[in-house]
């Protein structure tokens, strides 16, 4: 039986990762997003596709030296917390002290809070309200640790969010149909080059979150699964041939990955969901151990 630990000091803690998290993701562009906008620069073929790549590197440039928000949409906040064996801890504080580090970074950063009333428009210029931020939890066997990735998901790309409840008939085809038919819709509004997450399978609400999870996967990770693996690419290059580009302007790369998730579902079910991110691809991640240890990475 696997002995568990209490985590000392959980809600300074926590309180403090929400704080860093959520300004670290908008200041620090992962690694591989950045290698992938540099690969982009260098076989884009389109002279004004490659000059925008260009600006958006220059951008995350600028943030590094100067420490300061790659883009000024906050977006909004989401963790995904997976909660190992072998760590005690009390969920609903746990949640209450991300909540007040987002608070935290909204007002010492500072940073413009993006989170308003759905109904009245009220902003308390906090980053946070009913419901927000969004905290997507679960558990696992596989891991020792609490695992911590914090998203600020920005308005554009978070626009182009789409949900179909396809028949088991319309098979594969009627999925990559579905997919690309989005990818033109889309167009420049998410602001390409977008990393694209579908979700296949579930239920109408688990099929949306797949999609939004698969966006956080690192751009040139494959699905384990060959044959999923095999259609990401497939649909990376498909949606790439329809020319869009960066910012919708024209180009080689409308589009850096395609990352899919999937769930089984009803049998007489067939949902496919798309959710983009924009081209910043933010993230950032903590691992929390049961000795009170902190690894922050991506």
């Amino acid at each position: 039986m696997t002995s568990v630990s209490t985590l000392p000091n959980a809600e300074a803690l926590f309180e403090d990762l929400g704080r860093r998290l959520y300004v670290d993701a908008q200041i620090d562009i992962p690694p591989d997003v950045r290698r992938a906008l540099r690969e982009a620069a260098a076989r884009e073929t389109n002279r004004g596709a490659r000059g925008m790549l260009t600006t958006m590197l220059r951008a995350v440039d600028v943030a590094d030296r100067k420490q300061t928000l790659v883009c000024q949409d906050t977006g909004i906040p989401i963790f995904w917390i997976t909660i190992g064996r072998g760590i005690a801890v009390d969920g609903a504080a746990m949640l209450e002290a991300l909540r007040r580090g987002v608070e935290r970074a909204t007002e010492e950063t500072p940073l413009r809070s993006s989170i308003v009333s759905a109904i009245r428009r009220e902003n308390r210029h906090t980053s946070t309200g009913d419901g927000v931020p969004v905290f997507h939890v679960e558990f696992s066997t596989a891991i020792d640790y609490i695992d911590i990735v914090m998203m600020p998901k920005g308005s554009g790309s978070e626009s182009m969010s789409f949900l179909k409840m396809l028949l088991p008939a319309d098979g594969l085809a009627g999925v990559k149909k579905f997919v690309l038919d989005t990818a033109v819709e889309a167009g420049g509004r998410p602001c390409p080059p977008t990393i694209v997450g579908v979700g296949i399978g579930g239920s109408s609400d688990l099929c949306m979150t797949l999609a939004k999870k698969a966006t956080l996967r690192p751009v040139g990770q494959r699905h384990p699964q060959s044959d999923i693996a095999a259609l990401e690419v497939e649909l990376r290059d498909a949606i790439n041939s329809t020319g869009i580009g960066p910012m919708g302007l024209g180009g080689d790369t409308t589009v850096l990955d395609v990352h899919i998730e999937t769930a089984w579902t009803h049998i007489t079910l067939n949902p496919v969901a798309v959710n983009m991110q924009c081209w910043r691809g933010e993230r950032r991640r903590a691992r929390v151990y049961a000795d009170g240890r902190v690894d922050i990475g991506y």
